[in-house]
């Protein structure tokens, strides 16, 4: 059984309260407010835990820094803004019809997929 630390358990809330996965910079940010002396490597190290036991998942944007969210969460896609770089987890259905298991032209058999769609987030879209 995991040790629960202070500061694994700011780490959780930091994550929980995100509107999307978090850089682990981000995480030490917000964490930080709850569990004052926080440092970066300990936010890596228990990351790491987390991870290992399945509490979080690493999120791997393209050209991207790893990003964490919590682990359980049904199946959900990204939105990347490319002003502020703040990464959304986006709760719609899916917007794309490849189901898994199916079979693409050139025989390859659909496991899983990702989508991260790029734009303006509301706050630096321009206001009309």
């Amino acid at each position: 059984m995991a040790r629960r630390t202070s500061q694994r358990q700011a780490i959780r809330n930091a994550l929980a309260a995100a509107l999307g996965p978090l850089t682990p910079q981000e995480i030490l940010k917000r964490a930080s407010r709850e569990k004052g002396g926080l440092g970066l490597a300990t936010v890596y190290r228990n990351l790491n835990r987390l991870e290992t036991a399945g509490e979080v998942v690493a999120v791997r944007l393209p050209g991207g820094r790893t990003r964490y969210e919590p682990a359980g969460r049904k199946h959900h896609h990204h939105f990347q803004c490319e002003v502020c770089n703040r990464v959304f987890e986006l709760i719609d259905s899916c917007p794309v019809a490849v189901p898994e298991g199916a079979m693409l032209a050139g025989g390859f058999r659909v496991r899983h997929h990702e989508l991260t769609l790029y734009g303006l987030c509301p706050d630096c879209s321009p206001r009309q």
